[in-house]
């Protein structure tokens, strides 16, 4: 939510929205993840997925460089110095996970108890190092991490251009919103870096999801090859990481818009919420906060931001 008021700040010039991102993120200041001296974050609820198991509140390096991402943002427009400081003390947070290293780069782990490597996790933490350091007069650690983090990944590309969740068997699937955050990634890792080694990757990253995640209507897809789940998240994700391209495609912003409009026309309840999920003749209606309203609000605005420009 922060991070989408702030985009509407920038896009209106009203002040109700600079109040409404500042009280968001002084919020997340004050509740951060217990038993780190660094800011970081994690579910205020267990969470059980594929492959991971989480207890409440344990950071991970997800939201950890999202709400990362929203800071930077607040430093660029509001111009405090306050919000670079949590920015960096995330990138600390960062340093210290453990790493897989190889021969072709190094894996940050998304959690901090032990090594998990996850293609979407490794790639925004990159991005978070890389972004900062830009900020932070070009920290040559943070640079030299986000590089090795972005080698690794995308060295792990598959040939048609997508990536795997994840490189551990239980993780061989390709899904819409986590490759949506992997395409941001390596975007924000080229704009703050001018590092044009992945540029490749970027290309046909962008094609394969273009080509793979959406039916003629808008509907994301959830799977490369399978609709089901139609989730809320992609549905966001997608709006947002095609509004973020469409300095580099002609296409997206109109397919960002085709989504969008999908999205509002079969996921949007009349009392103001988005949906959670569609299923085979049935939608799960559940407003959820993150899954839903906070990335839909911050990939609208992003869109409607993009489309005045």
């Amino acid at each position: 939510m922060a991070w989408g008021y702030l985009n509407m700040l920038k896009l209106t010039g009203d002040h109700q929205y600079k109040d409404k991102a500042v009280r968001c993120l002084q919020w997340l200041a004050e509740n951060k993840a217990p038993g780190f001296s660094q800011y970081s974050w994690g579910n205020h609820f267990p969470f059980s997925g594929r492959g991971v198991r989480l207890s409440k509140l344990e950071p991970i390096i997800v939201w950890s460089s999202l709400i990362g991402q929203a800071f930077l943002d607040a430093y660029e427009i509001l111009e405090e110095r306050k919000h670079l400081e949590i920015a960096i003390s995330i990138c600390d947070w960062i340093l210290n996970l453990p790493r897989e290293r190889t021969d072709s780069g190094a894996c940050l782990s998304y959690v901090a108890y032990g090594q998990i490597s996850i293609h979407n996790s490794n790639m925004l933490g990159a991005a978070m190092l890389a972004r900062t350091a830009r900020f932070a007069g070009g920290d040559r650690t943070l640079l030299e991490v986000a590089r090795e983090a972005m080698r690794y990944s995308c060295s792990r590309q598959l040939p048609d251009g997508s990536w795997y969740y994840g490189e551990s068997s239980k993780f061989r699937w390709i899904d819409n919103f986590h490759t949506g955050y992997n395409l941001d990634s390596v975007k924000c890792y080229i704009e703050n870096t001018h590092d044009r080694c992945f540029e490749e990757n970027l290309r046909r990253g962008f094609e394969y999801y273009r080509e793979n995640f959406f039916e003629q209507n808008g509907r994301p897809k959830y799977y490369h090859n399978r609709l089901y789940p139609v989730d809320i998240q992609c549905a966001s994700q997608a709006i947002d990481t095609l509004a973020y391209f469409s300095d580099y495609d002609d296409s997206s912003l109109g397919l960002a818009l085709k989504v969008a409009e999908w999205t509002v026309e079969n996921m949007h309840d009349k009392r103001g919420y988005f949906y959670y999920r569609e299923l085979p003749g049935m939608k799960v209606k559940t407003p959820m906060m993150h899954w839903g309203q906070a990335t839909m609000y911050k990939a609208l605005v992003h869109l409607l931001r993009k489309m005045r420009e």
